[in-house]
């Protein structure tokens, strides 16, 4: 059975954030709201949660993850970047994006794209997922919660409880955050290019 913890989406109570953190640390998953739409989380590199993962969104092996991260220097860790590239990712985080980009050694292999190589990052504008990350002192592997069958995300917290509550270790509910995910944009060439639009404004990164 999840835990449910209610957790104000400007003001995030310290003493919630760190048990959501003891929890992914333990190899927990979460349901947890972002800048974007809810989303689900895990510790990078926690193999069963992953899988975990793959199977409630009937995941395949070609699926790119997200690692969220607290910043501009913490995603260059996992991310080989050039200038053009940190220029451009300095003017559009945190916000609602996830590039995917080359990633270092620092990244399992288990969440690379297998033929590519290449791994999503991104750094939210959102309080509690920022609240989370620095208690964590570590990116969280995610993905948008947008389960079988749906196009969109779930949105409502109570939703989730009732559908995610034997799947899940956690649901922070964190208020209405969006109807969207992150548009995602890909940096692995001479060029971005649109992967999916989300609700990031695109035209301010490829026109």
């Amino acid at each position: 059975m999840a835990q449910f913890f209610q957790i104000h989406p400007e003001n995030p109570q310290a003493r919630l954030i760190s048990q959501a953190a003891d929890i992914v640390a333990s190899g927990g998953i979460i349901a947890f709201p972002t800048d974007s739409a809810y989303a689900l989380g895990c510790r990078l590199g926690e193999k069963l949660a992953v899988e975990r993962i793959r199977a409630m969104r009937q995941l395949n092996k070609d699926h790119n993850f997200t690692l969220m991260c607290r910043d501009l220097s913490e995603l260059a860790s996992y991310a080989k970047v050039d200038n053009q590239m940190f220029r451009l990712l300095k003017n559009h985080t945190p916000g609602p994006f996830t590039f995917i980009m080359p990633a270092t050694s620092e990244v399992p292999r288990r969440l690379l794209h297998p033929k590519r190589k290449t791994i999503g990052l991104r750094v939210p504008d959102n309080a509690i997922a920022q609240a989370l990350l620095e208690a964590l002192g570590e990116p969280l592997m995610t993905c948008s919660l947008i389960l079988p069958g749906d196009e969109q995300p779930l949105t409502d917290p109570y939703d989730i409880r009732e559908t995610l509550e034997h799947q899940v270790e956690l649901v922070i509910d964190g208020g209405f955050c969006g109807l969207e995910a992150t548009t995602v944009v890909d940096l692995t060439g001479d060029e971005a290019v649109l992967i999916r639009q989300g609700c990031g404004a695109i035209d301010e990164i490829i026109g």
